[in-house]
């Protein structure tokens, strides 16, 4: 006789394809064209406000809604270009004030694209990639980078 109303076996990360792992973390699976579509049409926003000077409107919406899924690797690149282009033009006396106005989800996902931008240094400055994740550990502390790096999302 069974104790455990729940079967963890089936949740063994071996056992589990990408698929469902992606499922499991509550995400619902996206087609690749309509979230390509979705993050150049994000992309057009982005520049509007950095035009605009408005940088913590451009942080926002580079960060909102990433392109999660298994399929969407182009979208996941250009998004990823897309924050990286605002984290770039933001002062850095600005960094602290603009990582607070930031929610906890927006936080983590900005440390997210942190990551994935230090993935490739020959792609993004890592100094100000460095000076990011400086400034948001200092604020948030280390809960986000373990949030970070247990959440089967990827951006």
């Amino acid at each position: 006789m069974s104790y455990r109303g729940t079967d963890v076996d089936i949740l063994d990360e071996d056992q589990l394809f990408q698929e469902d792992l992606f499922a499991f973390a509550g995400g619902t699976e996206i087609e690749p064209e309509v979230a390509l579509r979705n993050v150049q049409t994000k992309g057009v926003d982005v520049r509007n406000f950095l035009t605009r000077g408005n940088t913590e409107k451009a942080l926002a919406t580079a960060i909102e809604n990433p392109p999660y899924g298994s399929n969407t690797t182009d979208a996941k690149d250009q998004n990823t270009k897309i924050v990286m282009e605002v984290l770039n033009s933001i002062k850095a006396t600005d960094i602290p004030s603009l990582v607070r106005n930031l929610t906890l989800e927006q936080q983590d996902v900005l440390m997210k694209y942190i990551y994935r931008g230090m993935a490739s240094p020959e792609l993004y400055n890592s100094a100000v990639l460095l000076n990011w994740h400086e400034k948001l550990t200092e604020i948030t502390g280390v809960g986000c980078i373990v949030r970070v790096a247990t959440d089967r999302r990827t951006v």
